[in-house]
C-alpha cells in the first residue's frame, strides 16, 4: 500500500465449513511512552485469540478497565473451547459485555474509579476465519495480498464527521477532538455493544491490532511497510512501537501482529506451539489470566530499542550496572503457571479475576468463561449481592445523613433554648405605646421570634423626655434585674420632675414680674384720679365759699 486512504475488506457471515487448517502465531509489545506515568493499555497475543484494550480513566482507573476485558476474553484462547464460527462470535460478544458490566461494578464499587473505560479490539481465529469484536479508536488492520486495509472503524467524534462528509481523512489528523470517542466499555451512559464481523482467513494474512498511540502518530504507509518488510513478528512489533515513539506519540504505544499459517499436516506432532503473551497493564497479574486460559502466560517481551526517547530518559536515571540489571531481567519473561501447576507449586492463592468470579468445576478445573453458566449465575450472584451491599451502603449512608441533620437541629434548638433562657434573667427599660415600661429579657429578635416582654407600664410619657432619654429608651437600657430596672424607672422619673419644677419655676418669676408691671401702673391711675378729684373737690369748696359771702 502505497498510499493512506482506508481501505476495507467486505466483511460476511460465513458458512461453517472449513476446508484447510490455519494457525495463529502472534506476539505484542506495549511501551509506557515518553509522557504517562503508567501503562493503561493492555493486549494478549495467543494461538487464537489476540486482543489490544486501550483504558481511560486516570491513574488507576484506565489500567483496571484494560486488565478486566483482557480477562473477559482470555477464555477464547482455551483449547477446549467450542470450533464454530456463530458460537465464537456470540462468545465475543458475551465476552465484551461481560467486561462492561465488570468495569461498570468495580466503578460503583470503588468511587475513585469512576469514569473508567476501556476500547476493545479483538480477533478470534476459527474454522479458518476470522471474528472480529470491536468498539472504540483502537484499530485492527490486515495485511493481504501486499495491501494493507483497515478492517475496523473507529467509534470516534472525528470518523462521525468523516461520515458525515463534514471533514476529510486528512483534516481529522489535525482535528482538536481527534481524541473523543463516542463508544467505549465503561462507567458511561452509552451503547456498549461491540461490533461483531466474520471474514474469511487466508493463509499469509498478518493482522495488526495497536492503539492510537501508534496509529495515530504513524501513516498508513508507514505501517505497511514495515509489515511488509519485516517477516519476524517481534522485530516487527518492536520497530512499530519504536518508530511511533520516535515520530512524538504523547500516549502508551501497543502493537499486537498476528501471521495465519497453513498447516500442512494436523496430525503432526511437532506442531508449533507458543505461550500466549500478555502485555501492557494485564501483564503485572498474569496468574489470574492462566487460569482462565488454563496453560502458562508470559508477560510480553519490553521494548528493544536502545536510541528511543523513553529508553533515553531511562538510561539518564540509571546507572550502568542497574541497567544491565534491568536488561538481565527483562531477558527473562514473567512466566504464570494455572492454578494446578501453582497448587504443586505450594504457591496457590485466590486470584483477583477483577469482578469476573472463577468457579471451580466438579472436575476440579477452573473456569472463568462468561458463556458457562455456572460462571454467569455466579455473576449473577455477585451482581445481586454488589446491589444488596450498594443498597445498604446507600440506606446506610441516608440513615446517616438524617442522624445529622437532627443531631444539627437538636444543637441548634438546645443552642436557642439556652440563649431565651439566658435572656429571660435580664430587663432593659423601654418604650411601650409612648409610655416609659419595664421589659424582661433582652431587646433583640432571633428569626423573628422576639427574646423579650413586657412586665410593668408607668405613666411616664415618652414624649415629656429630652431626645438623648427618648434614644436611650429606643435601643432599650439594660439591667441585671428588675429591681435595677425599677430603680432606673425611678430616677428617669425624679429627674424629670426635676427638670419639670425648674420649668415651673422659671415661668412663675416671669409671671411675678408681669403682674408687678400692671398693679404700678394701676396705682400711678389711682393717684391721679385721687388728686383729680380732690382738684375738683377743692374748686366746689371755693364756689360755695363764694356762694356765701
Amino acid at each position: 500500500m502505497t498510499d493512506d486512504t482506508q481501505q476495507t475488506l467486505p466483511l460476511q457471515q460465513a458458512s461453517p465449513a472449513a476446508t484447510s487448517q490455519l494457525f495463529l502465531y502472534s506476539t505484542t509489545v506495549s511501551d509506557v511512552g515518553t509522557v504517562r506515568a503508567n501503562n493503561q493499555d493492555s493486549s494478549f497475543a495467543g494461538e487464537h485469540l489476540v486482543a489490544i484494550c486501550d483504558g481511560m480513566g486516570g491513574h488507576a482507573g484506565g489500567d483496571t478497565a484494560s486488565t478486566i476485558a483482557i480477562r473477559s476474553l482470555a477464555h477464547i484462547e482455551r483449547e477446549d473451547r467450542e470450533q464454530d464460527v456463530a458460537a465464537i462470535a456470540s462468545m465475543m460478544e458475551t465476552s465484551v459485555m461481560a467486561a462492561h458490566d465488570a468495569i461498570v461494578g468495580k466503578a460503583r464499587h470503588e468511587r475513585k474509579l469512576s469514569g473508567m473505560g476501556t476500547t476493545v479490539t479483538a480477533v478470534a481465529l476459527v474454522d479458518d476465519y476470522w471474528v472480529l469484536s470491536h468498539i472504540g479508536d483502537s484499530r485492527a488492520y490486515l495485511l493481504r495480498d501486499g495491501a494493507l486495509c483497515q478492517v475496523s472503524q473507529d467509534h470516534s467524534y472525528v470518523q462521525h464527521l468523516i461520515n458525515t462528509g463534514r471533514i476529510t481523512e486528512q483534516e481529522a489528523k489535525n482535528h482538536p477532538q481527534r481524541n473523543v470517542v463516542m463508544r467505549v466499555l465503561g462507567d458511561f451512559d452509552i451503547d456498549p455493544h461491540p461490533d461483531i464481523a466474520v471474514l474469511k482467513a487466508h493463509p499469509a494474512d498478518r493482522w495488526l491490532l495497536c492503539s492510537d498511540g501508534l496509529c495515530g502518530v504513524l501513516e498508513n504507509s508507514t505501517i505497511a511497510d514495515a509489515l511488509l518488510s519485516m517477516s519476524n513478528l517481534t522485530e516487527c512489533a518492536q520497530h512499530l512501537v519504536s518508530m511511533a515513539l520516535r515520530a512524538g506519540s504523547t500516549d502508551n504505544v501497543t502493537a499486537v501482529i498476528a501471521d495465519a499459517t497453513l498447516a500442512l499436516d494436523v496430525h503432526a506432532f511437532d506442531l508449533p506451539h507458543q505461550t500466549p503473551l500478555v502485555g501492557g497493564a494485564a501483564s503485572s497479574s498474569l496468574e489470574p489470566i492462566a487460569d482462565i486460559v488454563n496453560e502458562p502466560v508470559a508477560a510480553a517481551p519490553a521494548l528493544r530499542d536502545e536510541g528511543s526517547p523513553a529508553q533515553r530518559a531511562a538510561a539518564l536515571m540509571q546507572s550502568s550496572e542497574a541497567r544491565k540489571t534491568h536488561h538481565d531481567d527483562d531477558d527473562k519473561p514473567k512466566l504464570a503457571h494455572p492454578s494446578a501447576a501453582r497448587e504443586e507449586e505450594s504457591t496457590l492463592s485466590t486470584p483477583d479475576t477483577g469482578e469476573i468470579p472463577i468457579v471451580q468445576k466438579a472436575d476440579g478445573a477452573l473456569s472463568s468463561d462468561p458463556n458457562d453458566p455456572q460462571v454467569a449465575k455466579a455473576i449473577e450472584v455477585q451482581q445481586e449481592k454488589q446491589r444488596k451491599t450498594a443498597h445498604k451502603h446507600k440506606r446506610n449512608r441516608r440513615i446517616t445523613v438524617i442522624i445529622a441533620i437532627l443531631v444539627l437541629l437538636l444543637a441548634g434548638a438546645g443552642a436557642g433554648y439556652a440563649t431565651y433562657r439566658w435572656s429571660q434573667t435580664r430587663y432593659y427599660v423601654g418604650e411601650s405605646n409612648g409610655k416609659v415600661a419595664i421589659f424582661q429579657g433582652v431587646p433583640t429578635n432571633i428569626f423573628g421570634f422576639s427574646l423579650s416582654h413586657e412586665v410593668e407600664r408607668t405613666s411616664i410619657s415618652t414624649s415629656d423626655l429630652p431626645q438623648t432619654w427618648r434614644d436611650e429608651l429606643t435601643e432599650g437600657i439594660t439591667r441585671d434585674n428588675l429591681d435595677e430596672a425599677r430603680a432606673h424607672v425611678k430616677y428617669l422619673r425624679s429627674e424629670n420632675d426635676k427638670l419639670n419644677s425648674k420649668d415651673a419655676g422659671n415661668s412663675g418669676d416671669s409671671k411675678d414680674s408681669g403682674d408687678a408691671s400692671k398693679g404700678g401702673a394701676k396705682d400711678s391711675s389711682q393717684r391721679n384720679d385721687s388728686s383729680g378729684t380732690t382738684g375738683n373737690s377743692g374748686s366746689t369748696n371755693s364756689k360755695q365759699s363764694e356762694d356765701k359771702q
